[in-house]
């Protein structure tokens, strides 16, 4: 797959080493690739290869950073409507839901373990969409890893959008992280989350300066958003999306495109991608690809960050906190909760 982007060519090896942060008056330059590419549905195993495929070529090319779509690993179920309607499911839906509930991943789980071995293999800070199993709930999550090979943590979408309501569940304000790394400290949020103006500003809230935005939205309106956050934020937005045609999916009757099924050939384009990634000064550095599956990778200049933010400081110079203030709830919510459980808590601390 050839690169994207709109850099100088990239020599073999890596171009940019990780540095600390704080230890010269000049910014690093930290190369990111999002990935365009579509998931293998059904097909974990598969999709897990080539997730790695993609990240081994991305390494190759220097990159530090590394994005993948909204639900890579576990799929994005583009156009099914699981068997529901008001007051009724059917037999066929369920049973989608029973495969769909298998392609999943549990967290942690060996799934985590093998993304975590990928990141520290090709030595790049991975940012990974998977859909969650827990139990019998499932999440659209995304998930961070470092470049020593560690699985840092994950954000649930905390908002499912239409339809994804039936088969998701919804995250807690205890899943909104933004991780500190040699890199700059990296956060996401999921395709129309990023549309929700008091989850942004709890993310600025946390010095995101390296802003994932996962996504199945390929309209040219995303591409709005994708630059109102980077200015608003004064951060960088990277965000991925899938490319898929029909036949990337599993055939008709197993798998329908409900009413638009009729219409598509094979070759038929279901997801157009647009992945993209903007500058804190709202400059489209690579991207927007619609063409087809792609690396889109550009060199990201930290210093624009303080540069933006002296125009635009969001939850700094440019807020009134005795006017307008938000309270984000981060504690975990669990449905039930075991006294004794809590006790054997307690008593450890003493």
């Amino acid at each position: 797959m050839a690169p994207v982007t709109t850099n100088p060519t990239i020599n073999e090896g890596p171009l940019f080493a990780e540095v600390d942060m704080g230890s010269d008056l000049n910014a690093p330059t930290v190369r990111a690739t999002v990935v365009q590419a579509s998931t293998i549905f059904y097909d974990t195993p598969a999709t897990l290869d080539k997730a790695e495929r993609l990240l081994a070529e991305a390494a190759s090319y220097g990159s530090q950073l590394v994005v993948f779509p909204e639900a890579f690993v576990g799929g994005y179920p583009r156009g099914s409507v699981f068997g529901v309607s008001i007051g009724n499911r059917t037999a066929k839906g369920r049973e989608e839901f029973r495969k769909y509930h298998s392609a999943a991943i549990d967290v942690p789980g060996p799934e985590v373990d093998r993304l975590a071995a990928m990141a520290g293999k090709y030595k790049v800070h991975l940012v990974m969409g998977v859909i969650e199993r827990d139990g019998y709930t499932l999440y659209c999550t995304v998930l961070f890893f470092d470049s020593q090979g560690r699985y840092l943590g994950k954000h649930r979408k905390i908002m499912p959008t239409a339809m994804e309501r039936v088969i998701w569940g919804f995250g807690d304000g205890s899943t909104i992280p933004v991780f500190e790394t040699p890199i700059g400290k990296i956060g996401a949020a999921i395709c129309w989350e990023n549309r929700m103006p008091l989850l942004r500003t709890a993310m600025y809230a946390k010095g995101v300066e390296i802003y994932c935005a996962p996504t199945a939205d390929a309209r040219d309106v995303w591409q709005a958003s994708m630059t109102h956050i980077a200015l608003e934020g004064g951060c960088f937005v990277l965000s991925a999306n899938q490319f898929c045609r029909r036949k990337d999916y599993p055939p008709h009757p197993e798998y329908v495109f409900a009413g638009t099924e009729e219409d598509l050939t094979p070759d038929s384009v279901v997801c157009a991608g647009g992945s993209v990634i903007i500058s804190p000064s709202g400059a489209v550095l690579a991207g927007p690809n619609y063409d087809g599956e792609a690396l889109i990778s550009a060199d990201l200049d930290l210093g624009e960050i303080a540069r933006a933010k002296f125009d635009f400081d969001v939850v700094g110079h440019y807020s009134r906190p005795e006017v307008l203030s938000l309270i984000v709830k981060d504690h975990p919510t669990n449905a039930v909760t075991f006294t004794s459980t809590s006790t054997k808590v307690e008593d450890k601390t003493k």
